[in-house]
């Protein structure tokens, strides 16, 4: 399903971790291989401006997308199939997993949220990056170890560079 909206850059913003005392305390969001990461992972996004390496977001009755300027979203969603619910995305008509929530995504006070949970970072492989996942309950998800909780602060952006993420 196409967006309800198309963004412009007027609404776009960018996504910064914050646990004090952590890793990935003030690490920047970006998006590869249909996940979110934090921290230093490569995109290998192609991007308006090449340099870009920070994943930009807008935000639309509840739903979540990765930013571009053209008419392809990349929207995101939380797969619950598990007790581990990853936050991938998807591009353009290519339909999310069978217990994937694209609904649900809010703002509050600066902050990102799904459904009311928290997101979790757990410590990845690449790059030294932090995966990204929704809360469910538990404290390590995916197999992983170390994982905190975060809060997601909501940055805006003017002049935003469109980019077609990796899937």
């Amino acid at each position: 399903m196409f967006p309800r909206l198309l963004a412009s850059q007027s609404n776009t913003f960018n996504l910064i971790a914050i646990h004090s005392g952590s890793g990935v305390q003030y690490a920047s969001f970006n998006a590869a291989k249909s996940s979110i990461f934090a921290g230093p992972a490569s995109q290998h996004a192609s991007c308006a401006r090449p340099e870009e390496q920070l994943a930009t977001f807008y935000h639309n009755d509840e739903a979540l997308y990765l930013y571009d300027q053209s008419a392809t979203p990349q929207e995101l969603y939380v797969d619950r199939s598990e007790m581990d619910w990853i936050y991938q995305y998807t591009t353009g008509a290519q339909p999310a997993p069978k217990n994937a929530d694209r609904d649900g995504w809010k703002i509050k006070d600066g902050h990102l949220q799904f459904a009311g949970n928290v997101l979790i970072a757990c410590p990845n492989s690449i790059d030294n990056s932090w995966s990204i996942w929704v809360s469910a309950g538990v404290s390590n998800l995916g197999g992983n170890t170390d994982c905190v909780g975060i809060a997601v602060r909501v940055v805006e952006t003017s002049n935003s560079s469109g980019c077609l993420y990796t899937e």
